[in-house]
């Protein structure tokens, strides 16, 4: 996984993309690799911010992403999605870090974790459950809007194009991670322990009442029906038993 960032170091990166009435999302490069990398903003029940995987933003931008609300909780959604979790916390030191249960150690190396996803209670806006199958290494957020539902994954689930650069072509096609939507070659690897029941997981998860979003770390927004025809297409490339 890259070294993550003491300072605050910008890379490449989109605009900060609204959503919905509380819910923005901005797509930046990783470093050294044409993937892209995905940073979900919640405004929570108290008019402060949640910030799913961060990215360091540039002055305009930060400054345009202040302006929406105090930032309050930092999230980082597995342990190899740390890259600007230290730069962020030592610019809003009051900011509070969670992180999956199975993650927090290899997180807390490089920030301090103040409670996992067992410890977010619902605030009326957001959640998280912890995924089944992956011994607690990654979760889902789930965020209600005035529009409907919008579930934000991580790594578990890939939806992108293959790249062509070498890194890329090793992680998209080599270790089978596009074309998406799916479960790549290399999360089951990783991170699967039992896949039937991550399956289940996420099959319900495609049954949520007023399902209007899926966001998924790399790379590719799904909206309306789309959403969870995504979540249905990842699950069959786990075992159903």
């Amino acid at each position: 996984m890259p070294k993550a960032h003491a300072d605050w170091k910008v890379l490449e990166h989109g605009s900060i993309e609204r959503l919905a009435d509380n819910l923005w999302r901005v797509e930046g490069a990783l470093p050294g690799m044409s993937l892209r990398r995905t940073m979900t903003v919640v405004r929570r029940h108290d008019g402060s911010l949640l910030l799913h995987s961060p990215i360091a933003l540039d002055d305009a931008r930060r400054q345009e992403l202040e302006g929406l609300g105090p930032i309050a909780v930092l999230v980082v959604p597995n342990a190899g999605h740390r890259l600007d979790a230290p730069a962020y916390k030592a610019k809003y030191p009051g900011a509070v870090v969670f992180c999956p249960r199975g993650g927090r150690r290899k997180v807390a190396e490089v920030v301090a974790v103040d409670g996992t996803y067992d410890d977010y209670a619902d605030d009326g806006v957001l959640r998280f459950e912890t995924l089944d199958g992956v011994d607690a290494a990654e979760g889902a957020m789930i965020v209600r809007s005035e529009d409907g539902v919008t579930i934000v994954l991580n790594d578990v689930v890939m939806n992108m194009d293959t790249k062509k650069d070498a890194l890329g072509y090793l992680f998209t096609t080599v270790m089978g991670s596009a074309p998406g939507p799916r479960v790549s070659r290399l999360v089951r690897l990783l991170f699967v322990k039992d896949q039937p029941a991550l399956r289940r997981h996420l099959e319900r998860l495609s049954t949520t009442p007023r399902l209007q979003r899926l966001i998924v770390a790399h790379e590719k927004l799904a909206t309306g029906p789309a959403a969870a025809a995504a979540l249905r297409e990842a699950a069959t490339y786990l075992k159903s038993s």
